[in-house]
């Protein structure tokens, strides 16, 4: 099983280190990983002038999955926009076609009370969301500011989606449901956006396709009225690029932690991309503070989805779990009082209780 590990920036590298200790767990017992490093983001700029230099793009190519860390930081902001951070992983989404990205929210029972919301409204709280990844507004043609006939300026974004782009990920929401509980919501905002009244009709389409699957449909903007209101109403949600974007942020903060959240982005092929939702947190890079359970747990939906081991997704998921149960916190989901731990005695703390199981 071939690997490409991307640290990238900020807290990049410090969770993918513990990460890589859950894989050298596995290494040992026999099973067979070949890992290997790339540059991308900010750290692939310094090094190589390139947010994706080739090499980076052709290890990926040759790999079957991505364990990705986290791109950007303030530095960069300056940059044109092609040589920021960001471009780097949007190239890259693109070049290999990782079109359904998967981000499933969570509440483990030991961290209700640390959600935004009453631990009554969130507990046992399981929510995949599908979310489109390389059409939609952030990818449509045409683009830019420009300045129309009295000389104003005027910015430009395309909401734009052909029916196989809409099909293919419509198909990835049924699967997944069928492997959970066999209800998916579609959203979109069809009173208003034709794009959106074409998402419809084609999820509609493809429904027969799925008999043993529950189609139901909401508006975008009731959907995320609903992510507050009654969040345990939903089991898998399917929605295009800009609308995952947004709820998907929305259903971290369910489950009290971004750090908690891991994400998988996938092509027809299987290959994917598996990395934290969170972003590089520079202000607390560098300081052993930052959470790496997301990008743990990222290790997990990798076994799971493209490396076809879900016996060991599931004993990485039960070890994460027995670390929160024994009451182990890095400062971002501990209560006020508890004792926290550094990044690197987390990761210690899951290897441990996989090597237990």
């Amino acid at each position: 099983m071939k690997i490409a590990v991307l640290p990238g920036d900020g807290i990049g590298p410090e969770i993918v280190a513990e990460a890589l200790k859950v894989l050298e767990v596995f290494r040992h017992e026999g099973v067979p990983l070949q890992t290997e490093t790339g540059d991308i983001g900010g750290v692939a700029v310094d090094r190589q002038g390139d947010p994706l230099p080739s090499s980076t793009l052709a290890l990926c190519q040759g790999a079957d999955a991505i364990l990705f860390g986290s791109i950007g930081g303030p530095q960069y902001d300056t940059l044109p926009r092609e040589m920021r951070p960001e471009r780097g992983l949007l190239r890259l989404r693109k070049a290999l076609d990782l079109f359904a990205n998967l981000r499933p929210a969570r509440v483990f029972p030991e961290l209700a009370e640390a959600s935004s919301l009453r631990a009554e409204v969130v507990a046992n709280l399981d929510i995949m969301i599908v979310r489109e990844l390389t059409g939609d507004i952030y990818f449509g043609e045409p683009r830019g500011i420009t300045r129309n006939v009295a000389g104003e300026r005027v910015g430009t974004n395309t909401m734009v989606y052909s029916e196989s782009e809409i099909r293919r990920v419509a198909h990835w929401g049924f699967q997944i449901a069928l492997q959970r509980h066999q209800a998916l919501c579609s959203v979109d905002k069809m009173n208003v956006l034709e794009t959106t009244q074409l998402w419809r009709d084609v999820m509609m389409e493809v429904a027969p396709e799925y008999p043993d699957v529950k189609l139901t449909h909401m508006l975008v903007d009731n959907a995320a009225m609903q992510l507050i209101r009654n969040p345990r109403q939903f089991d898998v949600i399917v929605t295009g690029n800009l609308f995952g974007d947004i709820l998907s942020d929305e259903a971290s903060m369910l489950t009290g932690s971004i750090g908690m959240l891991p994400s998988a982005s996938l092509n027809a092929a299987g290959l994917g991309l598996y990395e934290p939702i969170h972003g590089s947190a520079p202000d607390i890079a560098g300081r052993s503070v930052a959470n790496p359970l997301a990008q743990i747990l990222s290790v997990s939906m990798m076994f799971r989805y493209s490396l076809k081991r879900p016996d060991l997704a599931d004993r990485i998921d039960r070890a994460v779990h027995v670390v929160l149960q024994q009451g182990v916190r890095t400062a971002d989901i501990a209560r006020q009082g508890e004792a926290v731990v550094s990044t690197a005695k987390m990761g210690d703390s899951v290897v441990a209780a996989l090597q237990a199981s």
